[in-house]
Protein backbone atom coordinates (compact mmCIF):
# COMPACT_ATOMS: atom_id res chain seq x y z
CA UNK A 1 0.00 0.00 0.00
CA UNK A 2 1.26 3.49 -0.94
CA UNK A 3 -0.08 6.71 0.61
CA UNK A 4 1.20 10.20 -0.23
CA UNK A 5 0.48 13.34 1.78
CA UNK A 6 1.54 16.97 1.32
CA UNK A 7 3.03 18.60 4.42
CA UNK A 8 4.16 22.08 5.48
CA UNK A 9 7.40 23.32 7.05
CA UNK A 10 6.10 22.92 10.59
CA UNK A 11 5.23 19.24 10.11
CA UNK A 12 8.44 18.70 8.11
CA UNK A 13 10.56 19.60 11.16
CA UNK A 14 8.47 17.38 13.41
CA UNK A 15 8.87 14.44 11.05
CA UNK A 16 12.62 14.93 10.69
CA UNK A 17 12.96 14.83 14.47
CA UNK A 18 10.57 11.90 14.90
CA UNK A 19 12.32 9.67 12.36
CA UNK A 20 15.92 10.73 13.11
CA UNK A 21 16.82 7.37 14.67
CA UNK A 22 15.05 5.37 11.98
CA UNK A 23 16.59 6.98 8.90
CA UNK A 24 18.34 5.01 6.19
CA UNK A 25 21.86 6.01 5.17
CA UNK A 26 21.40 5.94 1.42
CA UNK A 27 21.21 9.22 -0.48
CA UNK A 28 18.37 9.57 -2.99
CA UNK A 29 18.06 12.55 -5.40
CA UNK A 30 15.38 15.08 -4.37
CA UNK A 31 14.75 13.18 -1.13
CA UNK A 32 15.26 14.83 2.28
CA UNK A 33 15.29 11.50 4.06
CA UNK A 34 14.03 7.95 3.94
CA UNK A 35 13.24 5.99 7.10
CA UNK A 36 11.73 2.67 8.12
CA UNK A 37 9.34 2.46 11.06
CA UNK A 38 8.19 -1.11 11.77
CA UNK A 39 6.77 -2.30 8.42
CA UNK A 40 6.40 1.16 6.84
CA UNK A 41 8.96 2.96 4.66
CA UNK A 42 8.69 6.75 4.83
CA UNK A 43 10.18 8.92 2.08
CA UNK A 44 10.15 12.72 2.39
CA UNK A 45 10.75 14.61 -0.86
CA UNK A 46 12.07 18.15 -1.27
CA UNK A 47 8.66 19.07 -2.68
CA UNK A 48 7.32 18.36 0.86
CA UNK A 49 5.41 15.34 -0.33
CA UNK A 50 5.78 12.30 1.90
CA UNK A 51 5.24 8.74 0.70
CA UNK A 52 4.33 5.95 3.10
CA UNK A 53 4.83 2.40 1.78
CA UNK A 54 3.83 -0.83 3.48
CA UNK A 55 0.89 -2.71 5.06
CA UNK A 56 0.38 0.03 7.70
CA UNK A 57 1.03 2.98 5.38
CA UNK A 58 -2.48 4.38 5.82
CA UNK A 59 -2.22 4.27 9.62
CA UNK A 60 1.15 6.04 9.70
CA UNK A 61 0.04 8.65 7.16
CA UNK A 62 -3.16 9.32 9.11
CA UNK A 63 -1.13 10.22 12.20
CA UNK A 64 0.68 12.97 10.31
CA UNK A 65 -2.49 14.03 8.54
CA UNK A 66 -4.06 14.73 11.95
CA UNK A 67 -1.02 16.70 13.08
CA UNK A 68 -1.07 18.63 9.81
CA UNK A 69 -4.72 19.59 10.25
CA UNK A 70 -3.89 20.92 13.73
CA UNK A 71 -0.83 22.91 12.66
CA UNK A 72 -0.67 26.69 12.99
CA UNK A 73 -0.65 27.12 9.23
CA UNK A 74 -3.77 25.02 8.76
CA UNK A 75 -5.51 26.78 11.62
CA UNK A 76 -4.73 30.15 10.05
CA UNK A 77 -6.03 28.93 6.71
CA UNK A 78 -9.22 27.67 8.36
CA UNK A 79 -9.65 30.93 10.26
CA UNK A 80 -9.46 32.94 7.03
CA UNK A 81 -11.89 30.54 5.40
CA UNK A 82 -14.35 30.89 8.30
CA UNK A 83 -14.10 34.70 8.45
CA UNK A 84 -15.43 35.08 4.93
CA UNK A 85 -18.88 33.92 6.11
CA UNK A 86 -19.15 36.42 8.97
CA UNK A 87 -19.58 40.00 7.75
CA UNK A 88 -21.94 39.13 4.91
CA UNK A 89 -25.58 39.14 3.88
CA UNK A 90 -26.81 35.60 4.31
CA UNK A 91 -29.70 33.26 4.82
CA UNK A 92 -28.88 30.56 7.35
CA UNK A 93 -30.73 27.71 9.02
CA UNK A 94 -30.33 25.68 12.18
CA UNK A 95 -32.36 23.23 14.25
CA UNK A 96 -32.95 22.32 17.89
CA UNK A 97 -34.72 19.50 19.69
CA UNK A 98 -33.11 16.58 17.87
CA UNK A 99 -31.33 15.43 21.03
CA UNK A 100 -34.30 15.90 23.35
CA UNK A 101 -36.54 12.96 24.21
CA UNK A 102 -39.41 15.32 24.98
CA UNK A 103 -40.19 18.47 23.01
CA UNK A 104 -40.48 19.05 19.26
CA UNK A 105 -37.88 19.49 16.53
CA UNK A 106 -37.75 23.11 15.39
CA UNK A 107 -35.93 24.32 12.28
CA UNK A 108 -35.58 28.03 11.49
CA UNK A 109 -34.11 29.98 8.60
CA UNK A 110 -33.27 33.67 8.97
CA UNK A 111 -32.16 36.42 6.64
CA UNK A 112 -29.47 38.65 8.10
CA UNK A 113 -28.27 41.50 5.93
CA UNK A 114 -24.74 42.80 6.30
CA UNK A 115 -26.21 45.94 7.87
CA UNK A 116 -27.78 43.90 10.69
CA UNK A 117 -24.61 42.02 11.67
CA UNK A 118 -23.59 44.73 14.15
CA UNK A 119 -27.10 44.81 15.64
CA UNK A 120 -26.97 41.09 16.40
CA UNK A 121 -23.41 41.36 17.72
CA UNK A 122 -24.54 44.01 20.22
CA UNK A 123 -27.39 41.76 21.38
CA UNK A 124 -24.90 38.95 21.98
CA UNK A 125 -26.43 36.57 19.44
CA UNK A 126 -24.51 33.34 18.95
CA UNK A 127 -25.08 29.59 19.01
CA UNK A 128 -28.04 28.83 21.31
CA UNK A 129 -26.02 26.08 23.03
CA UNK A 130 -23.59 28.75 24.29
CA UNK A 131 -26.12 31.03 25.95
CA UNK A 132 -28.68 30.42 28.68
CA UNK A 133 -32.36 29.78 28.10
CA UNK A 134 -33.05 32.90 30.20
CA UNK A 135 -30.99 34.96 27.75
CA UNK A 136 -32.84 33.45 24.79
CA UNK A 137 -36.26 34.17 26.29
CA UNK A 138 -35.22 37.76 26.93
CA UNK A 139 -33.59 38.75 23.61
CA UNK A 140 -35.47 36.71 21.01
CA UNK A 141 -38.62 38.88 21.05
CA UNK A 142 -36.35 41.79 20.05
CA UNK A 143 -34.58 39.75 17.38
CA UNK A 144 -37.76 38.64 15.62
CA UNK A 145 -38.96 42.24 15.33
CA UNK A 146 -36.02 43.03 13.08
CA UNK A 147 -34.76 39.79 11.56
CA UNK A 148 -36.97 38.02 8.99
CA UNK A 149 -37.37 34.32 9.68
CA UNK A 150 -39.35 31.22 8.82
CA UNK A 151 -39.76 28.29 11.22
CA UNK A 152 -41.25 24.82 11.11
CA UNK A 153 -42.22 22.70 14.12
CA UNK A 154 -42.36 18.91 14.03
CA UNK A 155 -44.18 17.47 17.04
CA UNK A 156 -43.04 14.16 18.44
CA UNK A 157 -46.32 12.58 17.39
CA UNK A 158 -45.54 13.59 13.80
CA UNK A 159 -41.92 12.53 14.22
CA UNK A 160 -42.93 9.04 15.36
CA UNK A 161 -45.35 8.71 12.46
CA UNK A 162 -42.64 9.67 9.96
CA UNK A 163 -39.59 7.97 11.45
CA UNK A 164 -38.55 4.71 9.78
CA UNK A 165 -35.51 2.92 8.42
CA UNK A 166 -35.87 4.92 5.20
CA UNK A 167 -36.68 8.20 6.95
CA UNK A 168 -34.10 8.69 9.69
CA UNK A 169 -33.35 11.75 11.81
CA UNK A 170 -30.94 13.33 9.31
CA UNK A 171 -33.37 12.91 6.42
CA UNK A 172 -36.13 14.48 8.49
CA UNK A 173 -33.83 17.39 9.34
CA UNK A 174 -32.83 17.83 5.69
CA UNK A 175 -36.46 17.97 4.57
CA UNK A 176 -37.24 20.56 7.25
CA UNK A 177 -34.18 22.70 6.45
CA UNK A 178 -35.01 22.64 2.76
CA UNK A 179 -38.59 23.69 3.42
CA UNK A 180 -37.74 26.80 5.50
CA UNK A 181 -34.82 27.80 3.27
CA UNK A 182 -36.91 27.56 0.12
CA UNK A 183 -39.74 29.44 1.80
CA UNK A 184 -37.63 32.38 2.96
CA UNK A 185 -35.70 32.62 -0.31
CA UNK A 186 -38.88 32.50 -2.40
CA UNK A 187 -40.97 34.85 -0.28
CA UNK A 188 -38.29 37.46 0.45
CA UNK A 189 -36.05 37.03 -2.59
CA UNK A 190 -33.16 38.52 -0.58
CA UNK A 191 -29.82 39.47 -2.09
CA UNK A 192 -27.38 37.22 -0.27
CA UNK A 193 -23.74 36.26 -0.45
CA UNK A 194 -24.44 32.83 1.00
CA UNK A 195 -27.22 30.41 1.90
CA UNK A 196 -25.69 28.49 4.80
CA UNK A 197 -26.65 25.29 6.56
CA UNK A 198 -24.86 24.05 9.65
CA UNK A 199 -23.44 20.83 8.18
CA UNK A 200 -25.07 17.71 9.65
CA UNK A 201 -24.68 15.73 6.41
CA UNK A 202 -22.36 15.93 3.42
CA UNK A 203 -23.68 17.96 0.49
CA UNK A 204 -24.30 14.95 -1.74
CA UNK A 205 -26.14 13.08 1.00
CA UNK A 206 -28.19 16.16 1.94
CA UNK A 207 -29.46 16.59 -1.62
CA UNK A 208 -30.12 12.86 -1.84
CA UNK A 209 -32.30 13.16 1.27
CA UNK A 210 -34.48 15.86 -0.33
CA UNK A 211 -34.52 14.63 -3.94
CA UNK A 212 -38.26 13.90 -3.79
CA UNK A 213 -39.22 17.29 -2.32
CA UNK A 214 -41.54 19.35 -4.56
CA UNK A 215 -39.28 22.41 -4.23
CA UNK A 216 -35.54 22.31 -3.61
CA UNK A 217 -33.33 25.14 -2.43
CA UNK A 218 -30.03 24.95 -4.27
CA UNK A 219 -26.67 26.73 -4.01
CA UNK A 220 -26.28 25.97 -0.33
CA UNK A 221 -22.95 26.33 1.45
CA UNK A 222 -22.47 23.63 4.08
CA UNK A 223 -20.33 24.83 6.99
CA UNK A 224 -19.28 22.93 10.09
CA UNK A 225 -20.17 24.75 13.33
CA UNK A 226 -21.78 27.43 11.17
CA UNK A 227 -23.61 29.00 14.12
CA UNK A 228 -20.21 30.31 15.29
CA UNK A 229 -19.22 31.63 11.87
CA UNK A 230 -22.36 33.27 10.52
CA UNK A 231 -24.96 35.30 12.39
CA UNK A 232 -27.84 34.21 10.16
CA UNK A 233 -27.24 30.66 11.42
CA UNK A 234 -26.65 31.97 14.94
CA UNK A 235 -29.96 33.86 14.87
CA UNK A 236 -31.72 30.80 13.45
CA UNK A 237 -30.34 28.76 16.35
CA UNK A 238 -31.61 31.29 18.91
CA UNK A 239 -35.09 31.57 17.38
CA UNK A 240 -35.41 27.79 17.07
CA UNK A 241 -34.50 27.41 20.74
CA UNK A 242 -36.99 30.11 21.74
CA UNK A 243 -39.82 28.33 19.94
CA UNK A 244 -38.71 24.99 21.40
CA UNK A 245 -38.78 26.42 24.94
CA UNK A 246 -42.27 27.83 24.46
CA UNK A 247 -43.58 24.53 23.07
CA UNK A 248 -41.80 22.60 25.83
CA UNK A 249 -43.50 24.69 28.51
CA UNK A 250 -46.91 24.07 26.91
CA UNK A 251 -46.23 20.33 26.98
CA UNK A 252 -45.21 20.42 30.64
CA UNK A 253 -48.38 22.30 31.55
CA UNK A 254 -50.58 19.87 29.61
CA UNK A 255 -49.00 16.81 31.22
CA UNK A 256 -48.62 18.27 34.69
CA UNK A 257 -45.13 16.81 34.95
CA UNK A 258 -41.69 18.47 35.36
CA UNK A 259 -40.31 17.32 32.01
CA UNK A 260 -36.51 17.50 31.81
CA UNK A 261 -34.68 18.41 28.61
CA UNK A 262 -32.12 16.17 26.94
CA UNK A 263 -32.12 12.38 27.07
CA UNK A 264 -30.39 11.51 30.35
CA UNK A 265 -31.37 9.36 33.32
CA UNK A 266 -33.65 12.05 34.77
CA UNK A 267 -35.68 11.76 31.57
CA UNK A 268 -36.16 8.04 32.18
CA UNK A 269 -37.52 8.69 35.66
CA UNK A 270 -40.13 11.16 34.43
CA UNK A 271 -40.91 8.87 31.52
CA UNK A 272 -41.83 6.12 33.96
CA UNK A 273 -44.14 8.51 35.83
CA UNK A 274 -45.71 9.59 32.55
CA UNK A 275 -46.49 5.99 31.52
CA UNK A 276 -47.88 5.19 34.95
CA UNK A 277 -50.12 8.25 34.77
CA UNK A 278 -51.24 8.18 31.11
CA UNK A 279 -50.13 4.84 29.59
CA UNK A 280 -47.65 3.93 26.87
CA UNK A 281 -49.75 5.46 24.08
CA UNK A 282 -49.17 8.91 25.58
CA UNK A 283 -45.43 8.31 25.49
CA UNK A 284 -45.70 7.65 21.74
CA UNK A 285 -47.41 11.01 21.40
CA UNK A 286 -45.04 13.23 23.41
CA UNK A 287 -41.61 11.52 23.18
CA UNK A 288 -39.23 10.50 20.39
CA UNK A 289 -40.10 6.85 20.59
CA UNK A 290 -37.02 5.48 18.79
CA UNK A 291 -34.66 6.87 21.46
CA UNK A 292 -33.09 4.31 23.80
CA UNK A 293 -34.86 6.03 26.70
CA UNK A 294 -38.05 4.24 25.63
CA UNK A 295 -36.52 0.79 26.17
CA UNK A 296 -35.17 1.82 29.55
CA UNK A 297 -38.49 3.35 30.60
CA UNK A 298 -40.60 0.37 29.62
CA UNK A 299 -38.21 -2.29 30.91
CA UNK A 300 -38.24 -0.78 34.40
CA UNK A 301 -42.03 -0.85 34.67
CA UNK A 302 -44.07 -3.71 36.08
CA UNK A 303 -47.49 -4.10 34.49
Amino acid sequence: MNVVIKINDEVKEKMIDYYKDKRRDKVIPYVIFQAKDEDTVITMYESLKVMFQGPSADVDAAMWGTILSNSKEKKEEQKKEDEKYYNTSAVGSDEVGTGDYFGPIVVTATYVSKENVKYLEELGIRDSKKVTDEFILKVTPEVIKKIPYRSIILTNKEYNEKYSKDLNMNKIKAIMHNKVLYQIMTELNPKVDYVIVDEFAREKRYYDYIKDAPNIQKNITFVQKAEDKNLAVGAASIISRYIFLKEFDKLKDNLGLPLPKGAGSEVDKIGEELVEKYGEEKLKEVAKYNFKNTQRILKTLIF
